[in-house]
Parts: C-alpha cells; sequence; structure tokens
C-alpha cells in the first residue's frame, strides 16, 4: 500500500505560480510512476502531468502549453508538480497518484492505483 499526501495548495492570482508537493510512504517509491490530475468543480478528473518511475520521462497533455513541469525525488519519496502563468481555468482539487509500473508514463485515470486526498487550488482573476 501507498500513502500519498499532498501540500501546497492555496489561492494565487493569475499570472503566478504554484509548487505542490507529493510526499509518499509505504511501499518503494520508485517501482511507481506517478501523476497529478486535477477535478474542478463539475467536471471529471483530468490529467494535469505523469512521470516515469526514474523521473526521465514526463507526459503533459497539450491543453496546458507548457505551463506545468512534474519532477520527483526519488531519496526523498517526493514528487512535485509546478505550474505556471496559472489561469483561473486552473482552479481545481489537485491530486497525486501512483502507478505501480515501471514502463512508460501512464496518463488515464484508470492505470493509477493509490490516490492522495487531494489539496485545493484557487485562482483569482
Amino acid at each position: 500500500q501507498v500513502q500519498l499526501v499532498e501540500s501546497g495548495g492555496g489561492l494565487v492570482q493569475a499570472g503566478g505560480s504554484l509548487k505542490l508537493s507529493c510526499a509518499a510512504s509505504g511501499r518503494t517509491f520508485d517501482n511507481y510512476a506517478m501523476g497529478w490530475f486535477r477535478q474542478a468543480p463539475e467536471k471529471g478528473r483530468e490529467i494535469v502531468a505523469a512521470i516515469s518511475w526514474s523521473g526521465d520521462r514526463t507526459y503533459y497533455p497539450d491543453f496546458l502549453n507548457g505551463r506545468a513541469t512534474i519532477s520527483r525525488n526519488n531519496a526523498m519519496n517526493t514528487v512535485y508538480l509546478l505550474m505556471n502563468n496559472l489561469e483561473p481555468e486552473d482552479t481545481a482539487v489537485y491530486y497525486c497518484a501512483a502507478a505501480r509500473t515501471r514502463i512508460g508514463t501512464p496518463f488515464r485515470e484508470y492505470e493509477y492505483n493509490h490516490w492522495g486526498r487531494g489539496t485545493q487550488v484557487a485562482v483569482s482573476s
């Protein structure tokens, strides 16, 4: 079992940046690819970024236009998400997720086995 705890959410003005952290405990962290998802009010959950177990491969959806950067520190059992040039449309609960695989960068929700409780990000205009 892997436990995930997100932190770093909050209120930020449009155009600003925010760095989220996700601390993992439990099983060996480097057996897992990691991902960040988000869910806005009355919308489905969507992928924001994913990173392979080693950190050498990443995935981002096109709609973010390069505003997101995912990274991980396996020695610290932590994965990060840096969001730049935030827009009000980025307002959502951001979730960290773990997929037990050393192959690729999963980007579908069903590929992930463990989820954190989420951290709220609110972007004001």
